[in-house]
């Protein structure tokens, strides 16, 4: 494994800078006089201890074009993945041997106030090392980075802001204290003290927001009124809500509040050939239950004022420079940060999660020792971001005469919990995607994030559309059913096609293909034959019920601010280097990613490195919240070509194979054009009177690889180490960094490679030329020049990458019993072209699973009954085990792409969603009755049943 020059994995690295090299030391970046250092644990610079173990070649097949396993497949089998969690004192090489732990002590009750604790179950024995309080921090300048609010640590006499507010940190210095410490405050009762009643905190909600649209006489036509076109709108007043005033004044709020009020005047007195149908959907909270629990193990160093952290996250760019601006508005002296990112799993659940920074606080108040500060399963149920609950109140309108649908008002109240985390951005997403895959010609559609007393709500898989999108399909379906049309009749007729406006007035990017999965569902048996198929299943089965029931969805992906660094380097061996900031959270990016270099070399990268945040080479700032930057700040900022928008999006479920693919190939590519094709026709045009390329015409997007190399047009295929060879020896380009960045657009501008003007879907290039020792630097970075950054109105667009998938569920319902068994299903998924077919098929096997255990299983009190209490555990939360999802008699479709240059679509979200509302639909067909409240429990069954 080749070393990293800037890092001595033997060697003590502290802050005096031993064991960097001066090249090394200055690759790291600056925040708050704080230089940040990032080395993951399974890059170079630990290859020794963990990359090895972990990451395995891709065993890629060049005649057919596929890869064997992921990567990092086989130790995820064995067990042998390392993750955060795995990691203690001792497995560091720079670290001290002693390990030290930390416990929280949290708040049970949210309606009075908190008046400190009492640990006189501990005794003198089990008492804590060091005792940590919000006195504590107050005195140290110690205190959350913003985006997580206030009172890290609840001061005495203050009402908790949520259920599991944490009160105080212990940390003790041996294991086996903490752990009979640990076991003994869990079973003692009254630890916290409270005093007077006062009630759950009232606060005004973390968010609200209104996409209005009025479109055109036809769907081509421009819209009277949309967000995209127009704005958004926004209360004048959040607490108790209430609208910008439409009288007559000529202004967007006025305007869009009278289309407004035209739409829910229309649907009071509709016209008489419209049915009008009004529901309320509530869904349940839900943990996002990943297998490794919360954790952070830190060290702090007071000797050279330095501070290391091992970290679960996926956003590990986020935790560098908020923990760097934390430490430095303290008291505690720091001068630099080592931050390592792990392997983790999350889908949300540890996206901005603020376990990194109780971990921190932990270490600064060690003593000097290294703190481990990891949940156990109790603990996390206590306190990890949930999905949020969601009430939800639909309105629908469609025309009898031609059962197409004209208007959509609704309501999307989420529950945030005491902490904002992404409760805005959660319900606005959840309302912009509600239309899933239908038009509409008007549509009023309200967002609201409550601030309540539950546990923090975040970014869980489905974002809001698992909650709202299975609403839609419920009420499409019994829509259906009163209209008498068949229900994918009903959809198909309503269908989103290409160029059609969503709710914001944007058009989606691409072919939209929804037609297409609902008419492959709806030529599948268990549709077509689902009447007769009931008749036979219940003389078999007369203590059953049998339905069938669908449900289709077109799912967004991407936030509008996603942005990318990718470094693809060819190492003088012919070997492939990915560097790349995506973080594998178990979606197998890095396998993708890997596998995307081979259009590129033919082959996938041999060396991949995820979570990377050093990007010196290419050494762009990004200072804006690109969500709310105005369109004049945006041209100044930009003016200054290493200036973007965003610097580097955390990972989530869907942004990996089409965002952090785009930075991959597109870097691939400049490697590809301005170091491999020239040394290729280098070589082919050698010899007398131009060599064997003369006598052929010889084109660059000719190019192909086939398994004994690079060829084109007939000439002679050129391994890829012969190729890197020549590329060295002529100074060509044999690496490049790029930076990508997306508000529902790409960005582009112009570079100058080589003395060849190229425009490239890129807004930051650097490029190595041959070893690099040429120039004086060894990435020369390129300043761009007409670069092109997405109109900051492209934020109101909402969405413009949407990726569809449909299910049916046969299943059978037990009137007396009141259990759901799910015999069968099946789905037809539009992914564009997939990379690895079988991580998507994965991809939709799980989140089929997790669908499943929403519609049906998984449930958690809100409040006080619920996990804040710290006693809920799997014992008690029901995730879907093997024989709840059929796993045996699970089928699906892919459809082909529409060409072999189909980029290829997130999807990890979009499959968990149409297989909610297929199975509430296939109750309704089984037993009559449509519920509107999920999760759909026996008891619920039972209680409908029942004379």
């Amino acid at each position: 494994m080749k070393q990293d020059p800037g890092w001595n994995p033997t060697a003590r690295a502290d802050a005096t800078g031993a064991g960097m090299s001066r090249r090394g030391f200055l690759k790291a970046i600056a925040v708050g006089g704080v230089t940040v250092w990032i080395a993951p644990l399974y890059s170079a610079a630990f290859g020794a201890l963990f990359e090895e173990r972990i990451l395995r070649g891709a065993q890629w097949n060049p005649a057919d074009g596929r890869t064997r396993f992921r990567i990092d497949g086989h130790e995820k089998v064995v067990g042998g993945k390392v993750f955060a969690r795995d990691i203690r004192a001792a497995d560091m090489p720079h670290w001290p041997r002693q390990q030290s732990h930390a416990l929280i002590l949290r708040a049970t009750l949210a309606d009075r106030t908190y008046e400190g604790f009492d640990l006189g179950s501990l005794g003198d024995d089990l008492k804590p090392d060091r005792v940590v309080t919000a006195e504590d921090l107050a005195r140290d300048r110690l205190a959350f980075p913003s985006f997580y609010g206030d009172d890290m640590l609840l001061p005495a006499g203050k009402t908790p802001a949520y259920l599991g507010h944490a009160v105080a940190i212990l940390i003790f210095h041996d294991f086996a204290r903490y752990q009979l410490a640990r076991g003994r405050l869990r079973a003692t009762r009254d630890v916290i003290r409270y005093g007077a009643a006062t009630g759950p905190l009232d606060r005004e909600p973390w968010g609200v927001f209104r996409y209005v649209r009025v479109g055109g006489a036809s769907p081509d036509d421009e819209d009277a009124y949309s967000s995209l076109k127009d704005s958004p709108l926004f209360p004048t007043e959040k607490k108790t809500l209430i609208w910008p005033s439409s009288k007559p004044e000529d202004s967007l709020d006025a305007r869009g509040m009278r289309a407004a009020e035209q739409i829910g005047a229309e649907l009071a007195s509709p016209p008489a050939d419209w049915l009008v149908m009004k529901r309320r959907y509530t869904t349940q909270s839900i943990d996002t239950a990943a297998l490794e629990p919360d954790n952070a193990n830190c060290w702090y160093d007071p000797a050279t004022r330095s501070l290391h952290m091992v970290l679960a996250t996926q956003s590990p760019q986020e935790v560098a420079e908020a923990a760097a601006k934390m430490v430095a508005d303290s008291g505690f002296p720091l001068e630099h940060l080592f931050v390592h990112p792990c392997y983790t799993v999350g889908y949300g659940s540890k996206d901005h999660c603020n376990v990194p920074f109780y971990g921190l606080v932990a270490a600064l108040y060690g003593d000097g020792h290294p703190v481990r500060f990891a949940v156990d399963r109790f603990e996390h149920f206590q306190t990890s971001l949930k999905r949020h609950a969601f009430d939800m109140q639909y309105t629908m309108a469609v025309d009898r005469k031609t059962g197409k649908l004209q208007s959509f008002q609704g309501t999307f109240t989420g529950n945030g919990g005491g902490r904002s985390n992404f409760s805005p951005s959660v319900v606005m997403v959840a309302a912009t995607a509600a239309q899933s895959v239908y038009y509409f010609p008007k549509n009023d559609l309200i967002a609201v994030a409550e601030a309540t007393r539950a546990i923090d709500a975040g970014s869980a898989r489905g974002y809001g559309t698992l909650q709202s999108m299975a609403a839609t399909e419920m009420m499409i379906d019994e829509m259906a059913g009163e209209l008498g049309i068949d229900p994918i009749e009903f959809r198909i007729r309503n269908a989103l096609l290409s160029g059609m406006k969503n709710t914001q007035g944007a058009i989606a990017g691409g072919a939209l293909r929804v037609d297409e999965v609902l008419e492959r569902a709806r030529r599948h048996p268990l549709w077509t034959e689902r009447a007769q198929r009931k008749l036979d299943y219940e003389a078999a089965h007369p203590n059953e019920r049998y339905g069938v029931g669908f449900g289709c969805v077109q799912k967004d992906f991407g936030t509008g601010g996603e942005a990318a660094f990718v470094r693809v380097v060819l190492t003088p061996e012919g070997r492939i280097e990915l560097h790349h900031t995506g973080v594998e959270i178990g979606t197998g990016m890095s396998t993708s990613q890997a596998v995307m270099c081979a259009q590129w070399f033919g082959r996938p990268a041999d060396d991949v490195r995820t979570a990377v945040t050093d990007w010196s080479d290419l050494p762009m700032v990004g200072n804006v919240d690109t969500y709310t930057v105005k369109q004049e700040e945006q041209d100044r900022l930009a003016a200054d070509p290493m200036w973007t928008p965003v610097h580097a999006s955390p990972s989530s479920a869907s942004n990996s194979v089409y965002f952090f693919g785009h930075a991959t190939k597109e870097t691939a590519r400049v490697v590809f054009e301005h170091g491999l094709w020239p040394a290729a026709m280098a070589i082919w045009s050698r010899g007398i009177g131009g060599g064997q390329a003369a006598p052929l015409v010889v084109r660059r997007e000719d190019a192909r690889w086939t398994e004994r190399g690079l060829t084109a047009n007939g000439l002679e295929p050129l391994p890829l180490e012969r190729l890197v060879k020549t590329a060295y020896e002529s100074n060509f380009v044999t690496a490049a960094v790029g930076h990508t960045f997306n508000r529902w657009q790409w960005a582009e501008a112009d570079f100058d490679v080589g003395g060849q003007k190229i425009r490239r879907p890129l807004d930051g290039l650097a490029v190595r030329y041959g070893d690099g020792s040429r120039s004086p630097q060894p990435y020369d970075v390129i300043r761009r020049s007409n670069v092109f950054y997405p109109p900051a109105q492209r934020n109101n667009a909402g969405v413009t990458y949407y990726s569809a998938n449909a299910a049916l569920a046969e299943l059978a319902v037990n009137p007396t019993s009141g259990k759901v068994r799910l015999l069968s299903h099946h789905s037809v998924l539009e992914c564009g072209k997939p990379v690895v077919e079988e991580l998507v098929s994965g991809q939709l096997q799980g989140g089929i699973a997790m669908g499943i255990g929403h519609a049906l299983h998984e449930y958690l009190p809100l409040y006080e009954d619920g996990p804040g209490n710290g006693t809920w555990n799997f014992d008690r939360y029901h995730l879907p085990r093997a024989h709840d999802v059929a796993v045996w008699s699970q089928t699906g479709d892919i459809l082909p792409p529409i060409s072999d240059t189909d980029p290829p679509k997130g999807i990890a979200e979009v499959v968990m969603i149409p297989i909610v509302a297929a199975i509430v639909n296939g109750i309704a067909h089984a037993i009559g009755h449509r519920f509107t409240d999920l999760p759909v429990t026996p008891e619920k069954i039972r209680e409908v049943l029942e004379p």
